[in-house]
């Protein structure tokens, strides 16, 4: 016969066991529901409280090629360089909806935007960057920095088209809501690199103009294709 004493102790040590199951069952699906709001990479704009103001957003079309332009309301931080990254992260948003005409992967894709004196030489990482800048009075002409996140770069489109629309959509959509940025210069996690996606340039120093082009007429492009 087992002793008294031992069914006690196992008694207890059931109990333990099955109150130590729940707690882990417990904290394995708070767990899992912590990593399933981590994963949900959604685009979603940032939480200003400022009042709404209409941005006019420079829309690509890999199907057409074209640039146009489409206005949105959203809320926007007054520091400029929080104000182009505001703008930039709901232009880039946007490509990662359902219907977009410019597929790119969903999540954050601007870290961060310096704004400088348009005629500082070129930096070459985030370093130099936070070490040269000052902030100029609104006046004069200003290099923007974009420092993308390099998960965006590294899940972009590869090809000369889709990488030329995504750079041409954040200059004309810089040049349509924030007319002092001339320039802009492009970094990734804080470094120079070669390409966006194997053939856009990001070594260069890109000026800010209107981008906006109209899509191709496929009747006048028929039409030349059939001239001798």
């Amino acid at each position: 016969m087992i002793p008294r004493w031992q069914r006690i102790l196992f008694g207890i040590l059931l109990g333990s066991s099955v109150l130590m199951g729940i707690y882990l069952f417990h904290l394995h699906r708070k767990r899992r529901e912590q990593l399933a709001a981590l994963s949900d990479a959604t685009p979603i704009s940032a939480p200003y409280t400022a009042d709404a103001e209409s941005v006019t957003l420079a829309i690509a079309n890999d199907a057409d090629g074209s640039i146009t332009p489409a206005e949105e309301q959203i809320g926007l931080p007054t520091e400029q360089g929080a104000r182009a990254r505001a703008i930039l992260e709901r232009l880039l948003a946007r490509y990662a909806l359902p219907k977009s005409t410019h597929l790119l992967a969903s999540g954050q894709a601007v870290d961060d935007v310096f704004l400088l004196p348009a005629d500082v030489p070129k930096p070459t990482d985030t370093t130099s960057v936070a070490v040269s800048i000052s902030e100029p009075t609104e006046n004069v002409s200003k290099l923007a920095v974009i420092n993308l996140h390099g998960a965006f770069v590294q899940g972009h489109p590869s090809g000369i088209l889709p990488e030329m629309l995504t750079i041409q959509s954040i200059l004309g959509t810089l040049h349509n809501n924030l007319p002092q940025i001339t320039q802009v210069r492009f970094l990734v996690d804080g470094q120079q690199v070669q390409t966006l996606a194997g053939h856009a340039d990001l070594t260069r120093i890109y000026p800010v103009t209107d981008t906006t082009t109209q899509p191709a007429n496929p009747d006048a492009q028929s039409q030349d294709n059939d001239t001798p």
